[in-house]
């Protein structure tokens, strides 16, 4: 199977505005699949609302295209209901932090095995240009025009200290390493969480002096830090600078998922 063939070519083009960075999420994740030789029958893919959520729609195996920050749930029972299905989940940070805050936590804690694709724009893009929970503090929104200021959410260590078995970010610049990271999330057993950092020139961008997408795709580019480099600076009593974020691997473990007695 080509990798056109993951797509419903009735309905592109896509709706995304120009430069947003979700198609290429989308795109890496169907590559992933690819390379792993998943079935369309066997595959489904499930999204709430939201911009990163319209991404289940282009994809021409099953989709379930659920109620705002619901996706987990509907997955969950997807997936116990069929333990055999690859079942892949889109959401956003808004989708999946706000609204479905606590769908995520016990979806992690549960650690049932799907995988989770979180297209983290910073913001609210679909309704408005809304602060989100992962809005970074001073950012400019609709609902914070003097600033954001409460403290984002680290939707990384939320993922593990919840307990899912494989937790990775990283941005829709690094095409190579997202693709990766999503087909071992793919391979690894109980739930994956990858949340990949995206531009969205409309509504954060256009509000943060970011009006071009190049402005955005230069940020995640010198504003990464490598996780053992992050780890190393640590120990030295280095601290991260605000603008700065860590990608890569956080943690694969081997907890039992929940159901996998029921996938035997």
């Amino acid at each position: 199977m080509n990798l056109e063939d993951w797509y419903r070519q009735d309905r592109l083009p896509h709706i995304y505005c120009a430069g947003c960075g979700n198609g290429t999420i989308l795109n890496c994740t169907l590559r992933a699949v690819e390379e792993l030789d998943y079935k369309q029958e066997e595959t489904t893919f499930v999204s709430g609302i939201g911009c990163s959520s319209r991404a289940s729609g282009y994809t021409s195996s099953d989709s379930l295209h659920t109620t705002h920050g619901r996706a987990l749930a509907f997955a969950t029972g997807l997936k116990l209901v069929k333990p055999r299905q690859h079942v892949i989940v889109f959401t956003g940070d808004g989708d999946c932090s706000a609204i479905g805050g606590n769908h995520f936590i016990h979806a992690c804690r549960r650690n049932i095995d799907i995988t989770v694709i979180c297209m983290n724009n910073n913001i609210y893009g679909m309704t408005g240009g809304q602060g989100s929970p992962c809005t970074p503090y001073g950012a400019i929104s609709t609902t914070t025009p003097y600033g954001m200021q409460e403290q984002p959410f680290d939707l990384c260590k939320v993922a593990e200290a919840s307990g899912a078995n494989y937790v990775a970010r990283w941005t829709s610049f690094h095409v190579k390493e997202l693709t990766e990271a999503i087909r071992v999330g793919l391979e690894t057993p109980g739930l994956s969480f990858i949340e990949v950092m995206t531009q969205c020139p409309t509504s954060f961008g256009s509000k943060n002096k970011m009006r071009q997408v190049t402005q955005m795709l230069d940020m995640f580019r010198d504003n990464v830090v490598l996780k053992a480099k992050a780890d190393r600076d640590a120990t030295k009593g280095i601290q991260l600078s605000p603008e700065k974020f860590v990608v890569g691997q956080f943690v694969r473990r081997n907890n039992p998922p929940l159901g996998v007695e029921a996938a035997k």
